[in-house]
């Protein structure tokens, strides 16, 4: 829980700090650690602090940041500089903020990984254990290119995963379109014609008359009806707790879960080779890679850091715990055995990374063609029950 402490220190100057604390008096003693006197503690709001995610802020560009601060510290520029640099070219909002906090609690003796995990809405822990890993060895440059390549690899593996569902939401979105065009126009219009016909009818074509009878006489409860669902949903996908369980339910997919399992497996063997490069001890980069994993797989994860830290092997642990794929197993025993471990988890990630692409690949070729097909059966059926009793008609005429 974070909270917004209020405090002194020095020569009667007031800070504002946010600390992350089970409680408030919890709060209150991390800030008094740091040799603070406490004024007030309340409860953090997020849009509030540097980097919230209030509707008026905008989000903090870590990777920018990271590029850029890369950029100066290898023009030969010190942090603190390099940071002034950076705050200079903002005009305000978020990053301006977070820029501001990183340089008065540098300037005020703070480490630059104290700083950044004071803000952890904006830098997360493998951010700052990154950074204070290096910071002290000269290597902080490098570890901020190793992040950031970390992070552009990460996001390659997300866009290829969000561009593969783009076509199929779109797909839904105008076939969604069609359909609700077919049922609250066009249907209503086709009813008149029936009733005139004076001729019994199918019975899909007669439900179809019915509805396009409610929607003539009620159609303004339809529609109020139709906004409090939609706004429901929104209501029900807006509450984190709600997202979080849909997220299960999907998860939880026969077809669907093994994939997630893979994808959570990539993304924490990237996490573990770049803190093993940045020379993050195994324990503490098993605990900061377990927070990238989700629900069973996280409490398996801190099962097999706990048999870490008790002296086990890490392949082995991580067998035991469910955590690894044949291909991951081999490759963690090479990597104990050879001690070229970052690189064997690097490995052991870009092979799941690829099996999941060719996953995505071979689902959208598949998935789009059914769904091109499902929609156009349902458009069909409307449009030919409509017309099927003037096909007999026409016929009986004939």
């Amino acid at each position: 829980m974070l909270f917004q402490v209020k405090a002194i220190r020095g020569e009667a100057e007031i800070f504002s700090l946010p600390v992350e604390a089970t409680d408030a008096s919890d709060a209150a003693r991390l800030a008094r650690a740091k040799g603070f006197d406490v004024l007030a503690v309340r409860r953090a709001s997020f849009a509030a602090l540097p980097g919230g995610k209030g509707r008026h802020r905008g989000r903090f560009p870590l990777l920018l940041f990271t590029r850029e601060l890369v950029a100066l510290l290898e023009a030969g520029l010190n942090v603190v500089p390099a940071l002034e640099t950076l705050a200079q070219k903002e005009t305000g909002g978020s990053t301006n903020q977070v820029l501001d906090h990183l340089l008065q609690r540098l300037k005020q003796g703070a480490s630059l990984s104290d700083a950044l995990a004071e803000l952890p809405q904006v830098f997360p822990p493998l951010y700052v254990a990154t950074v204070r890993s290096n910071e002290k060895t000269g290597g902080l440059v490098e570890a901020l290119t190793r992040f950031a390549s970390y992070q552009s690899q990460v996001e390659q593996v997300r866009a290829k995963v969000v561009s593969a569902l783009i076509y199929p939401a779109l797909l839904v979105l105008a076939g969604s379109g069609v359909v609700a065009l077919l049922l609250f126009y066009v249907v209503p219009k086709f009813r008149r014609i029936f009733e005139d016909m004076h001729t019994q009818l199918p019975l899909f074509s007669r439900l179809l008359v019915e509805w396009g009878r409610l929607v003539e006489n009620h159609a303004a409860f339809i529609v109020l009806a139709l906004a409090g669902a939609a706004a429901a949903g929104a209501t029900f996908l807006a509450r984190p707790t709600a997202r979080q369980w849909l997220l299960q339910k999907v998860a939880s997919l026969p077809w669907l879960e093994k994939r997630l399992r893979i994808f959570q497996f990539a993304r924490f063997y990237r996490t573990l080779a770049m803190l093993q490069r940045s020379g993050v001890p195994l324990a503490t980069a098993l605990g900061i890679g377990a927070s990238l994993l989700a629900g069973p797989l996280r409490v398996a994860m801190e099962r097999a850091g706990q048999a870490v830290r008790d002296g086990m092997a890490f392949s082995e642990a991580m067998e035991k715990n469910g955590l690894t794929t044949p291909v991951a197993y081999r490759l963690l025993r090479v990597g104990e055995h050879s001690g070229e471990m970052p690189e064997m988890l690097n490995r052991i990630a870009a092979f799941h990374e690829e099996q999941l692409a060719r996953w995505v690949e071979w689902f959208t070729r598949l998935f789009e063609p059914l769904l091109m097909a499902a929609i156009g059966v349902v458009i069909g059926m409307i449009v030919i029950f409509l017309y099927m009793p003037i096909f007999e008609i026409a016929g009986s005429i004939q």
